[in-house]
């Protein structure tokens, strides 16, 4: 769910979305939050990272697809 400010101000995921780190360029699901910083995981599982609160964001629709496609790619290619 994505927790949705006033309308002239970013929308930021919430805990178990997508969400991009532009400071490491990078997206993974949000996992958390304390002190001005959210923890992420990487789609496809691995070592979580911190990432500044104001570095993350709400993927594009696009990102969004791209990434969710990439999830299915890999969960499929795991059945084979």
């Amino acid at each position: 769910m994505l927790v949705r400010m006033a309308s002239n101000q970013q929308t930021r995921p919430g805990i178990g979305e997508l969400a991009k780190d532009s400071g490491r360029d990078r997206i993974g699901v949000v996992i958390g939050e304390y002190g001005g910083r959210v923890q992420m995981r990487p789609i496809r599982g691995g070592l979580e990272w911190d990432a500044r609160l104001d570095n993350v964001a709400a993927l594009s629709a696009r990102e969004e697809l791209s990434a969710r496609l990439a999830i299915k790619n890999g969960n499929s290619l795991g059945g084979l």
